[in-house]
């Protein structure tokens, strides 16, 4: 029974918590589809000597720079010190984006790495606990639950802290680009940094949705392997 009224009260946490941040991803996709804004982006280097650029206004030219357009998102690799530039060489959101992963090369290493090492843990610790009570052989499941419980809030908040970070400092560090690099009127910047700071609007509170969304299913789906077994 009280496996039960833990996933209500997750799942009425979930809709609150939707509406609250009152978001939706055909908002986000609109702002990002800007013909004129595309033109303007074009103009720039490719992705590439785009990263490697910004990595040289940081003073950090030690990473390794890949570009793969299958993926669906960049991303940088701590544990390798490399950024892997997804296909956004057509839109104009791609000088941000390269930003934010240039400014996750220079965070706290040490926090990084840990966010690197806990994330693999903290999943192989969910699966771990949930094969071992759908088999019908974990005890103390109360215990276990609330050490998911406590494991998910420290991931959020650690994964949070490195995203909301690059996210917040990847408007500042793109603008400063654009401007030294003079290839656009100021005019040109300022509409792109304007459409920046809606995507950043909406895409902030998106993320933190959404990494805080899945550390609540995660302890929903042990309550309802709890609930069933």
């Amino acid at each position: 029974m009280e496996y039960f009224i833990i996933i209500i009260f997750l799942i009425m946490v979930v809709l609150i918590l939707k509406y609250l941040f009152s978001y939706n991803k055909k908002q986000i996709e609109e702002i990002a589809k800007n013909e004129e804004l595309d033109r303007i982006a074009k103009k720039y280097p490719d992705n590439i000597d785009m990263c490697k650029e910004y990595l040289n206004m940081l003073n950090n030219e030690t990473v390794t720079v890949e570009e793969d357009k299958m993926a669906n998102s960049s991303l940088y690799i701590a544990i390798s010190n490399k950024i892997v530039i997804a296909n956004v060489k057509e839109s104009f959101t791609r000088i941000q984006t390269i930003a934010h992963e240039c400014l996750h090369s220079i965070q706290d290493r040490k926090i990084l790495l840990f966010n690197f090492i806990y994330s693999n843990l903290y999943m192989i610790y969910f699966i771990v606990i949930a094969i071992l009570k759908l088999c019908n052989i974990l005890p103390y499941e109360m215990t276990f639950l609330a050490i998911l419980i406590i494991a998910g809030f420290v991931y959020y908040f650690v994964r949070s802290y490195l995203e909301n970070d690059a996210m917040i400092k990847a408007r500042f560090l793109a603008k400063e680009y654009m401007e030294n690099k003079k290839i656009s009127s100021q005019e040109e910047i300022d509409k792109i940094v304007c459409h920046f700071d809606k995507l950043n609007n909406i895409g902030i509170k998106a993320v933190n949705f959404a990494l805080l969304t899945t550390v609540i299913i995660k302890i929903i789906i042990f309550c309802g392997i709890c609930l069933i077994r």
